[in-house]
């Protein structure tokens, strides 16, 4: 079997490789993996240990994202000695956002778990946590490392990347960085992982009207391995940050976040060049040597450019909806219009305080 396979056709290839007899999932736990070899048999078990007592079907699906240390080969041995084991191979390391995809992709189970590799998120929080979704009617259910065993100056970093990220993106969640989550499938679907934004789901589920709750978490020491992140993450998530307040708040009205500021800059340009304008024509005073007629030259031409950038911008969020196919807007999920239609008392009931039906003649 060609293991290689592209993000677009993991899900059909799999579903072929499953066949038509084995019955549907109602639980799909995704766990990207990138050189993890000694941690795949230890969360293999443990999974299967929380989920088997949970009683319902499950599928435990293991993304590969371009390991070099044999986490491949003990992916495959997983897959014979559990059934419900499966693995998905990246053919290089794409980072942690597409290897999260891809698990969303191969899978169809109507709720959907993320989970660390490193055994540092605890599998036997899952069935508790997916009644939590269930019985509270949520989106998704976010896991808060709160008692977190890491190191000191990694969760100082760490705080303040939250504190940002919460500031920026007007959200109350105290941990975006945990990939422990639960999530229905209808509200996944709704968005799509590139880069590094998966620690961006609850902002990025919550601009298409996603109801999404925080739960304290268990949080154990890294066992094996080491950890593939730096402080560097840090200042990757700053930026990342900038792009997600630019996707939630100006992809359809670019002009006004360019153009704002290219205002802010012409105005001031004119206003400069108007003053060295008066000077030069009005009282003949040179104005060649001044440092201000630099000033507002390029205040000028930075506000033209601005301008520029933010009609640009125009064009190109049109072609992203219209010619790409990106919603423009997202109407409610029809499973939560159907409770709210449910609730609704019937029409025309007297007793409760409805219209008569009009008298018979």
């Amino acid at each position: 079997m060609n293991r290689e396979l592209s993000s677009g056709g993991v899900a059909g290839a799999l579903e072929h490789e499953a066949g038509a007899a084995n019955p549907p999932m109602s639980i799909g736990v995704v766990v990207p993996m990138y050189n993890e070899k000694d941690n795949v048999r230890p969360l293999v078990e443990a999974v299967d240990q929380a989920l088997s007592r949970f009683g319902r079907p499950y599928e435990l699906l293991l993304v590969d994202d371009g390991s070099t240390d044999g986490t491949t080969e003990a992916i495959i041995d997983a897959e014979a000695s559990f059934p419900s084991v499966r693995g998905v191979f990246l053919a290089r390391n794409y980072g942690q956002a597409t290897a999260l995809q891809a698990g969303f992709d191969a899978t169809s189970a109507p709720i959907v778990v993320s989970l660390d590799g490193d055994l540092q998120n605890d599998p036997s929080d899952i069935p508790w946590m997916i009644e939590t979704l269930e019985n509270e009617d949520l989106d998704v259910l976010c896991g808060w490392r709160r008692n977190r065993q890491d190191a000191p100056v990694r969760k100082a970093f760490s705080w303040l990347a939250n504190r940002i990220i919460c500031r920026l993106t007007d959200s109350d969640l105290h941990d975006f960085g945990c990939t422990l989550k639960v999530y229905r499938r209808d509200s996944l679907a709704l968005t799509r992982l590139y880069g590094e934004l998966h620690r961006f789901m609850p902002a990025l589920l919550g601009e298409v009207g996603a109801n999404i709750k925080e739960v304290v978490v268990t949080h154990n020491p890294r066992r094996h391995g080491r950890s593939k992140y730096g402080l560097d993450r840090t200042f990757r998530v700053i930026l990342d940050v900038f792009l997600i307040v630019f996707l939630r708040k100006y992809l359809q009205r670019a002009l006004h976040l360019f153009g704002g500021v290219g205002l802010m800059c012409l105005i001031p340009g004119a206003l400069i060049w108007t003053y060295l304008g008066f000077l030069k024509i009005v009282l003949g005073e040179d104005i060649g040597h001044r440092p201000l007629l630099m000033v507002g030259t390029l205040l000028i031409l930075s506000g033209i450019i601005l301008i520029g950038q933010g009609l640009l911008g125009e064009l190109v969020g049109r072609l992203v909806y219209e010619a790409g196919g990106r919603a423009q807007y997202h109407l409610k999920l029809s499973r939560k219009v159907g409770k709210l239609r449910s609730r609704r008392p019937p029409q025309g009931n007297a007793a409760e305080g409805g219209a008569s039906p009009p008298a018979e003649r």
